[in-house]
């Protein structure tokens, strides 16, 4: 177990006493304790909720459940809080859930990550408990259906840093501590364990408390990492911005006939003809290949001929952002235009190559230690003995895979032990945290990081299922394992939905 202290430590003399846990009474009252030296608590509420009905779906920065499939309805403890920090002029609010009844919690905390610009809230206490864990959100800082220039300004053309402060890490650090807390308050001791379960944002906020809270959490998921925050953003803003560079806007079924062309002649580079690129860096096909080819659409209907424009579109696209320097960069509009430009108006239209590689350079020189998420020295995290895996499909349309590549493997060259708390896998043909026909480890990874954590049982591969190859008389899915970055998931030969016909090379 991972001791956590702030503004707390006078409360962990009860986890080590082996007090078996029971409940307190799920009122204000119980929890009119709960604070933090540094903030201001503006309102507490408590409310004992029975049968409280659980959402469809999981929290959009998760797409791994705890255990199983969630129930319907969970009988909840939600602690809200509202509070903010002197001085700062914010407003922060948390939420904290725990079983209402002390025999449904399994001793353990655990937190959901967030999406997009949502940092969290409400929703993504639900899955946890009703798992069994205690758990804790916040909005960090901003109501999650706000526009962006809504909490990014205090003025327009004015940052409004502590916003930034609170989404990036501090109100996500402070719902950790309020969360194990509260739990402490309400059950007599703190979790014998404690998670974080995220992806996208998700992904970043747990690779962020690795490098900035080492001690918060015993094990880490943290999928399709939206890590060098300050590099990119989630609404990719070079296509857009190359599109108006070379004035040409090919319809989808045009970028369709570009994919289905590039898939055609590399899905076979690892042996197998499932529509998955499972060796990008060995495909070398160019979008200039079908220049001249008719594409049949229907929106708009009728043939379209493939310009050398729309082909050098999409290679830019496939590409990535490169400078007039011939270096990568990448950064969204909303970004560009809250935080850079700082100008709500702000358009892509008219920008230059020059523009857009000084936009590139200012949001690096002024974000990238505020949100960048891209310490490398993970050395707090590997001596408290946290465990962190993260995986990446390799068809992610929104984070560059090779961002979090290039990451790991620069953590590698720092630490070469590494892989004693930190691994990172890839998962062919996987979309942005999920979906596409690729290797899908989203049922299998949580309990993988579990097992590590408890059982120091190590994750040498990470199962996961996908798209039957066609054909086949096996069931609509296979089973495969993931292998462990720098390894390559390899074809050996046989049944290619055996997971046996596979092996880490």
């Amino acid at each position: 177990m991972i001791l956590r202290s702030m503004a707390w430590t006078s409360m962990s003399i009860l986890s080590l006493s082996g007090v078996t846990a029971t409940s307190s009474p799920c009122t204000k009252e119980t929890f009119s304790s709960l604070n933090l030296s540094n903030i201001d608590i503006l309102s507490l509420n408590v409310t004992a909720a029975h049968n409280f009905a659980t959402s469809a779906t999981l929290s959009s920065g998760t797409t791994s459940a705890p255990v199983g499939q969630m129930p319907t309805t969970v009988d909840i403890c939600i602690v809200s809080l509202q509070y903010t920090h002197p001085g700062q002029n914010d407003i922060v609010n948390t939420y904290i859930g725990l079983p209402l009844d002390a025999n449904s919690w399994n001793s353990r905390f655990l937190m959901d990550g967030g999406g997009g610009w949502v940092a969290g809230g409400l929703d993504e206490i639900i899955a946890p408990v009703s798992a069994g864990y205690s758990s804790s959100s916040t909005d960090g800082g901003h109501n999650s259906t706000a526009s962006t220039a809504d909490w990014g300004f205090v003025s327009e053309g004015n940052t409004n840093w502590p916003a930034l402060w609170d989404f990036s890490s501090v109100a996500l650090g402070e719902a950790a501590v309020l969360g194990k807390l509260a739990t402490e308050i309400y059950f007599g001791s703190l979790p014998k364990y404690s998670y974080w379960n995220g992806c996208s944002t998700g992904g970043r906020q747990g690779h962020m408390m690795a490098q900035r809270f080492p001690t918060y959490f015993d094990g880490i998921v943290g999928g399709s990492p939206a890590i060098n925050w300050d590099k990119f953003q989630l609404a990719e803003f070079w296509p857009a911005f190359l599109a108006q560079l070379l004035d040409t806007q090919p319809p989808a079924c045009v970028l369709d006939a570009f994919t289905d062309a590039a898939i055609e002649a590399c899905d076979l580079l690892d042996g197998v003809k499932d529509g998955i690129i499972s060796l990008p860096g060995q495909c070398h096909y160019e979008a200039s290949s079908i220049v001249g080819q008719t594409v049949n659409c229907s929106d708009p209907d009728g043939q379209i001929t493939i310009t050398d424009k729309m082909a050098e579109l999409v290679q830019g696209m496939w590409d990535g952002p490169i400078s007039l320097e011939d270096q990568f960069e990448c950064i969204s509009a909303d970004w560009a235009r809250i935080f850079l430009a700082r100008n709500s108006s702000f358009s892509v239209q008219g920008l230059t190559r020059q523009d857009f590689d000084d936009l590139y350079r200012e949001s690096v020189d002024q974000y990238a230690s505020i949100i960048g998420t891209r310490n490398l020295d993970l050395t707090g995290f590997k001596i408290a003995g946290g465990k962190m895996i993260s995986w990446h499909g390799m068809q992610d349309e929104l984070i560059p895979t090779n961002g979090t590549v290039d990451y790991y493997s620069r953590v590698m060259d720092l630490d070469p032990s590494v892989t004693d708390y930190y691994r990172f896998f890839l998962a062919p043909g996987v979309a942005h945290c999920e979906g596409g026909n690729g290797f899908d480890p989203n049922d299998y990874v949580f309990e993988t990081l579990r097992a590590w954590v408890e059982n120091s049982t190590v994750p040498d591969t990470l199962e996961a299922t996908a798209v039957a190859v066609a054909g086949s008389n096996s069931s609509s899915t296979r089973t495969a394992y993931l292998c462990p970055y720098p390894k390559i998931f390899t074809y050996v030969g046989g049944d290619p939905n055996d997971a046996s016909s596979f092996s880490c090379a």
